[in-house]
């Protein structure tokens, strides 16, 4: 349990579609009513904004009740400071919490705050926005932008922007740079992963580590309609970086251009967002405390995947 320091609970009360009323009453079951206090957000922005306060009134513990973006919202408020971030998974897709093997039941969630155990983790950084699971833009950007415009919530809503999208998305053309090194490229998404999965258990970089000082930054290549399917089944199977249309490379940080535009539709931790073309990323390495589990389970480690096809343009062996 918490020792002389002040907790904060930050509930939005429209993230997926767990009632709002009983994770109050979990959360005074929990914690007594003189040791922490329980705010609700009222618009978009306003998690971070109540985060921001409550670090300069010296609340060393915040805990995000919601999904991606509202995690998001308080991360960001607490990068490079000493305040400590908990996660209530109560969105839909829930990536940063299921990332750290914080489970998605509301007792056992609650049961982490209290061990009060912390994790050390980067952040990603895109055009001065924070992201702490994923950043990308094309398919994936297009399909939370159409998610976002849906006032219902869940998994079923969430499927079917994505069957939706799919119909009417096109793989969009892009200048990337790392280092010295710049190339050309066509893509159905690209995808700035800190963490391994967008959400859901949908693992777009399934080696990826959130506490190494890199990015996993991969590059989705127009598909053939018959291999959509076990595109699909290989997210959630974990080895869609075994496919032969994704292109991974670690990065510390890179940049990514649009050709042709001046703004684009990104997201953030899901969320989508308006910015200019030209995407200025990188990795902020031991950014935010994060409450996690005393134990987390043992997985077998998978092998890294060959040298992709955009790491031998970027790096071609020398003669």
């Amino acid at each position: 349990m918490f020792s002389n320091s002040k907790v904060v609970f930050i509930v939005n009360p429209i993230a997926g579609t767990k009632p709002k009323h009983m994770i109050t009453a979990a959360i005074a079951k929990h914690f007594p009513a003189d040791s922490c206090e329980i705010v609700f957000t009222e618009y978009g922005g306003h998690a971070h904004e109540i985060a921001m306060q409550k670090v300069e009134e010296g609340y060393g513990n915040i805990i995000a009740v919601g999904g991606d973006g509202t995690v998001n919202e308080v991360a960001s408020a607490l990068v490079n400071t000493t305040c400590k971030l908990g996660i209530i998974p109560a969105g839909s897709g829930n990536g940063l919490a299921r990332h750290l093997h914080i489970p998605v039941q509301l007792h056992a969630s609650l049961e982490v705050i209290k061990n009060h155990k912390t994790q050390l983790i980067d952040a990603g950084r895109v055009n001065n926005r924070y992201f702490f699971c994923t950043c990308g833009t094309g398919f994936d950007a297009s399909v939370g932008k159409k998610f976002a415009g849906d006032s219902r919530r869940g998994m079923v809503s969430y499927v079917r922007a994505t069957i939706h999208q799919y119909i009417v998305y096109s793989p969009k053309k892009y200048v990337l740079k790392t280092g010295n090194h710049k190339v050309k490229l066509e893509a159905f998404l690209v995808t700035f992963a800190n963490s391994g999965q967008y959400g859901n258990n949908a693992y777009i970089a399934p080696n990826a580590k959130i506490d190494d000082g890199l990015l996993d930054l991969c590059i989705l290549r127009p598909f053939p309609k018959t291999s959509t399917l076990e595109l699909g089944l290989r997210l959630f199977f974990k080895n869609i970086d075994q496919s032969p249309y994704l292109e991974l490379l670690r990065v510390k940080k890179a940049t990514l251009k649009r050709k042709g535009k001046r703004r684009i539709t990104i997201h953030l931790d899901g969320e989508p967002m308006k910015t200019r073309a030209t995407l200025k990323v990188k990795v902020i390495p031991e950014a935010l405390q994060v409450m996690v589990p005393l134990r987390k389970p043992v997985r077998k480690p998978k092998l890294l995947p060959k040298q992709p096809a955009v790491l031998k343009k970027l790096y071609p062996k020398k003669a």
